[in-house]
């Protein structure tokens, strides 16, 4: 049986535990719990340091780790199921359980409560942190995480809470640079775009254009006539996918512009025809 290596962690020498009796592997391994650390852990389809990026996963994702291996891990993530190579240095195996998400497209991780420390790192709209405590200084409120560090308060949020509109998310991310790979607030791709927007409003949703395709909502017979759209749907080409924003505008991830961008769907038809056709499906989360 073949399956898809995006989503089933399976090698000719190694595999999930799970997928023991679906596929051959001379080594079956159950997976260890643990947790990315790193802002952004960059998912290759290699153990190679110039192997292509397919995803990215953000602080506080919860993975499943089946190798360590020269510095790098083969894993699955628990959120959306992809499996990839990481830097083993980007996660750890006892971080604590979060209890709250970032909310805006990029804050600060301090030293302490204190904006004019130097940061020490910039963490991604979706990141999970575990907050235990909360300090005042000068007006401003901070969340104070185990290790003392702080983030501003009003960026985060309790992880039960969860965006009313995936679509006013996304919003939220115009400019955000284009970048192939890409899942955070630093930069994203198309169908990256739809699954830092859903996560955020408490839907987990496939990685890639042709798993979202498959998958989210249903799927809208539009003949062609694209006139009766509404906010929230999605319009699928190969390869590439945006989110309507009202009746007639789309907002996607667009590698013309190279940066998450609004434009009118009509434009957009005629100008990706050429290249990819027509759109392939519309669908309505």
């Amino acid at each position: 049986m073949t399956l898809d290596r995006r989503l089933n962690a399976c090698r000719p020498d190694l595999a999930d535990r799970r997928l023991e009796g679906r596929v051959e592997a001379e080594a079956f391994v159950e997976g260890r719990p643990a947790a990315v650390i790193a802002p952004v852990a960059d998912i290759r389809n290699a153990r190679a340091q110039d192997a292509g990026v397919d995803t990215q996963f953000l602080t506080g994702d919860r993975v499943r780790v089946f190798e360590i291996a020269e510095g790098w891990v083969w894993l699955q993530g628990e959120r959306d199921g992809y499996v990839g190579y990481a830097a083993e240095s980007a996660l750890s195996f006892d971080a604590p359980e979060p209890t709250h998400r970032v909310i805006v497209p990029r804050t600060f991780l301090y030293p302490g409560p204190e904006l004019k420390m130097q940061p020490l790192a910039a963490l991604s709209m979706g990141s999970e942190i575990a907050v235990v405590d909360e300090e005042e200084h000068r007006g401003n409120r901070y969340v104070v995480l185990p290790d003392h560090t702080a983030l501003v308060a009003i960026h985060v949020a309790p992880l039960a809470g969860t965006a009313p509109d995936f679509v006013a998310v996304a919003e939220q991310l115009i400019h955000t640079p284009y970048l192939w790979g890409g899942a955070s607030g630093f930069g994203v791709d198309c169908s990256g775009l739809i699954s830092l927007a859903m996560r955020m409003a408490g839907r987990d949703v496939l990685r890639d254009t042709d798993m979202q395709e498959a998958t989210v909502g249903d799927a809208l017979d539009t003949g062609g006539d694209f006139s009766s759209l509404k906010r929230g749907d999605l319009v699928f080409w190969k390869g590439h996918v945006g989110i309507m924003v009202d009746g007639t505008d789309m907002l996607h991830a667009s590698g013309r512009t190279m940066m998450v961008t609004i434009e009118p769907l009509a434009d957009a038809i005629s100008r990706i025809e050429p290249i990819y056709g027509l759109p392939t499906s519309v669908r309505r989360p």
